[in-house]
């Protein structure tokens, strides 16, 4: 197996393109050139305690989250169909990219050997990464708490809480 790449703040932030639930393309080269600050998150599954916790304070905070030019993806290896169950259950207000390939989990390291109740197997550490319109990493963080996390994003990013 080889090493889990474990992105760093000031690094380059890996080109993707990828689809959301309704099938629409995004890709960070657009969201750079039209100036907005990328918060794309890393998150096990749809429908699932904490990811609907995490997903549901994202929702909360957008209007804040977007008086600064930022943008919230969400990414997950479910389905378009698990996406669009989730996004209407929830009411959320961003989209949720595809990854079903784990080409996106790959790119930024999020997809990794996991360890619960003493087994060993590949999964998804929820992680948030923040991409500056110069596709510079401006935070990022691996195995970030579900709970809370928008509040702390915020106050890193220096955003009114």
């Amino acid at each position: 197996m080889s090493e889990t790449i474990q992105l760093q703040t000031g690094e380059n932030a890996p080109d993707f393109t990828a689809l959301d639930q309704q099938g629409n393309e995004h890709s960070l080269a657009a969201y750079r050139e039209a100036g907005k600050h990328v918060i794309l998150y890393f998150y096990p599954k749809d429908s699932t305690p904490g990811c609907t916790t995490q997903a549901c304070d994202f929702r909360d905070n957008m209007d804040r989250l977007n008086n600064g030019d930022y943008v919230v993806l969400g990414v997950s290896k479910d389905s378009q169909t698990s996406h669009q169950r989730f996004i209407e259950k929830q009411e959320l207000n961003f989209p949720l990219l595809l990854d079903e390939d784990l080409a996106l989990h790959n790119a930024f390291g999020t997809w990794r050997l996991k360890k619960n109740y003493g087994r060993e197997y590949m999964g998804c550490a929820r992680s948030t990464f923040v991409i500056n319109p110069e596709g510079t990493l401006s935070w990022c963080r691996y195995n970030v708490k579900a709970k809370g996390h928008v509040g702390m994003l915020m106050r890193e990013l220096g955003m009114s809480e």
